[in-house]
């Protein structure tokens, strides 16, 4: 029932500011992405369905220098990305002006509150107080009352139903005219014609003193239009407070130190490199490292763990994370448009914007409607007229084939079991970044693992720290300080407790998926794995519990470091509950072959591969596309990063690398691993509810066509149908459950 419905007459603002100076302000808001792309972020409350999102997204399309544009429905907003070799943003707004869209630059305290539904429930109040009152009367006629008391009863019913279809009725009155205007169509169009018929057929025949009137028709069709509308705006405020809820977690502002003074700015001029006060009880305000302070941590946002987590100087800290006992001093190393929570934020609000394989199909479905419906009811009436000569009765049954055929249902189908879905997996600490991904993982016959940071915590331990000489552990401090590889930094927190300096290396290279290169005074050392660092096929000496690092300069071994990881929580489980869906499941490593056979055993997996650089990994993920297969890539970390591109779904914990979350299509937040059990039933309750949906919308409209052409159904049925299959379609998604651990 969320029919299209451009920009309300009410809600037009005119724009004075100058041409340039408003691509100026599109330009300063908009985000940097990689390689010389940006992104705006537009607000454009009056868009309001499959028709309104084909064509905001095609507008922008066609505007030279526009790579994509994706509407999200619930938030209203269209996130546009572009790339102009001057720099000059297209004229976003302009565009969407041309087409009956007014749009302005999207901030979160404009869009916090949505007067829409006040105004729908204002309407509805008013068409179900005139609908129920006119359904009284009609009774009265109904029940044999005489001409003149007949004919009184039929004139109070029109002037009930007149204040109905002004204010009421304007919803759909000013969407319909508003498309007609721009030369479009939309599902508001014969809806309009059909209640203003059925009023002036009403109305004619009031004052003819005919027998009947349908007067309930037009004024319940927009009563039960309305509960509909009402209903999905309820729903998909659902899911925009969760973003809401999710955005609030970060401050306003914060205090930073500059020039030796404390100064409280707001978040947004939080620089990289800034040093940031946080005191008790307040949030983390951006991504940073703790440089001075020992404090607990709330850190349920980001692990989904209650249990605090204590922060001393060189831990990471995310945003959003509370500051629970003491006051901590953090080193900005991101802007806060760049924080994991504005990332978080970005996928939840993207949940729903997919264009997958059925939201397409029931997009193309409803935009054939009204050309079908016109022609349908065109049909009626002629057919009828040229059988019976009876204008009267032919009309009549055009307005309820006209009223019948609304594919509201359809239009539901798909968007709102997204919308459920995408809260369901919010509430169970999983973000999905789009419907497609949904659909997809509903499909899959195979879930292939990383090891570690997957399988595993990636938090592994130096167990033979006492082994290395102190000069060799020097030189491994020094190049694995910057490192983010849980390996080096198990080895930088111990180096670090050992030798007081460091050695200040020429340069310094991660490698993905091998190790550490770095230079100084002409020799050359390389930290991680054995035949790389050592330029040969090197002994596999690690322990079946460990993995192993090896430090060399110039391929001359100097020490080598034992690992130890623990298993992450439920990962034995979610193990055998996938092996009893029937999938097939396999770990993909880079770690040497002792250590991934010991786990696999561990956990009941009997197909692995060990020793796997990353190109190895997207052979193998390739390999099962090859063969028709459709495989899970579970992964975390840099050299997990292409094979998570090129599966057909993925998924990654919220503690991997930044590039490996932007490569998955879902992320998780708790440490436990049923993270992946949980997606699937929701992904496949989903697939099941929107069958259930298409079969409820297509079969209505098979059955109901027909017997309204036939003459069957009195436009007053017509509108109680109508509206009761897009209600049951809409309380049919809301069954989907939470997720369930599998048993």
């Amino acid at each position: 029932m969320t029919c299209c419905a451009p920009t309300d007459v009410q809600n037009l603002m005119t724009d004075t500011r100058q041409p340039d100076t408003l691509l100026e302000e599109i330009r300063l808001a908009s985000r940097e992405l990689a390689g010389g792309t940006r992104q705006t972020d537009l607000s454009v409350p009056s868009v309001r369905c499959a028709a309104c999102i084909a064509s905001v997204e095609r507008t922008l399309a066609k505007l030279s220098g526009v790579e994509a544009a994706r509407v999200n429905l619930s938030m209203k907003r269209v996130a546009v990305t572009w790339r102009t070799s001057e720099g000059t943003p297209p004229d976003l707004i302009g565009a969407l002006r041309g087409i009956g869209y007014e749009a302005h630059l999207f901030a979160p305290e404009q869009d916090a509150e949505d007067p829409e539904l006040a105004r729908l429930v204002k309407a509805l109040a008013l068409a179900g107080f005139c609908a129920m009152n006119i359904m009284m009367l009609s009774v009265s006629v109904w029940s044999g009352a005489d001409a003149s008391s007949r004919q009184a009863f039929h004139l109070i019913s029109a002037l009930l139903a007149l204040p109905a279809l002004l204010y009421s009725g304007r919803v759909f009155y000013a969407s319909a005219w508003s498309a007609l205007r721009h030369g479009r169509t939309n599902m508001d169009v014969p809806i309009s014609i059909g209640v203003s018929l059925a009023f002036a057929l009403s109305l004619y025949d009031t004052i003819h003193n005919a027998p009947h009137a349908y007067f309930d028709a037009a004024t319940s069709l927009l009563f039960f239009l309305l509960i509909g509308r009402t209903l999905d705006h309820v729903m998909r405020e659902r899911a925009r407070s969760a973003v809401a809820g999710l955005a609030r977690l970060a401050p306003a502002g914060a205090t930073i130190i500059q020039d030796g003074r404390p100064l409280y700015v707001p978040v947004s001029e939080i620089e990289p490199d800034a040093m940031v006060l946080v005191a008790a009880g307040g949030r983390i305000p951006v991504d940073g490292v703790v440089e001075r302070g020992a404090s607990d941590l709330d850190c349920s946002l980001v692990s989904g763990e209650t249990a605090p987590r204590k922060a001393a100087p060189g831990e990471m800290v995310q945003a959003g994370v509370m500051n629970l006992t003491g006051p901590l001093t953090v080193r900005a190393t991101a802007r806060a448009e760049n924080s994991f929570l504005a990332e978080m934020v970005r996928m939840m609000e993207a949940a729903e914007g997919g264009r997958a394989r059925y939201r397409r199909l029931a997009d193309r479905a409803a935009a054939l409607y009204s050309p079908v419906v016109h022609t349908l009811a065109l049909m009626s009436f002629l057919g009828w007229l040229f059988l019976t000569g009876d204008w009267h009765s032919s009309i009549t049954i055009a307005i309820a084939v006209l009223i019948i055929t609304c594919p509201c249902a359809l239009g539901l189908a798909v968007p709102i079991v997204q919308v459920v879905a995408a809260r369901r997996l919010f509430e169970s600490g999983i973000m999905v970044k789009d419907g497609s991904a949904l659909e997809r993982l509903a499909e899959i016959d195979g879930v292939t693992f990383d090891k570690t940071g997957t399988l595993t915590l990636g938090k592994p331990i130096l167990v033979n720290a006492d082994v290395a000489a102190p000069a060799a552990m020097r030189i491994a401090l020094g190049m694995t300080m910057g490192s983010r590889h849980p390996a080096a930094q198990a080895i930088a927190v111990v180096g670090a407790q050992r030798v007081s300096q460091a050695p200040a290396f020429d340069w310094i290279e991660e490698v993905p998926g091998l190790g550490l290169e770095a230079q100084i005074g002409g020799d050359t050392y390389r930290l991680g794995r054995p035949d790389w660092a050592t330029g040969q096929q090197a002994r596999d000496d690690a322990s079946a519990a460990g993995s192993i690092s090896v430090l060399a300069r110039d391929g001359e071994p100097l020490a080598v470091f034992v690992l130890e990881d623990s298993v992450r929580h439920e990962a034995r489980e979610t193990v055998s509950n996938l092996v009893r869906q029937g999938l097939a499941v396999e770990v993909l490593s880079g770690d040497c072959e002792a250590v991934v056979k010991d786990l696999t055993s561990r956990l009941g997996i009997r197909d692995f591969a060990a020793g796997l650089l990353p190109a190895d990994k997207v052979v193998r993920v390739a390999a099962h596309e090859t063969a028709g297969r459709k495989v899970l890539m579970v992964g975390d970390g840099l050299n997990d990063a292409p094979a998570l591109s090129a599966a057909y779904v993925s998924m990654a914990p919220a503690t991997a690398a930044d590039i490996g979350r932007n490569a998955a299509d879902f992320v998780f937040l708790n440490e436990g691993l049923s993270a992946v059990t949980d997606a699937l039933g929701i992904a496949r309750r989903s697939r099941r509810l929107i069958f259930q949906n298409f079969a409820l919308a297509v079969g209505y409209n098979a059955l109901a066509v027909p017997v309204a052409m036939l003459g069957y159904v009195t436009p007053l049925v017509a509108a109680v149908a109508m509206s009761l299959s897009s209600i049951i379609v809409v309380a049919n998604a809301m069954r989907l459950s939470p997720a369930r651990k599998a048993a």
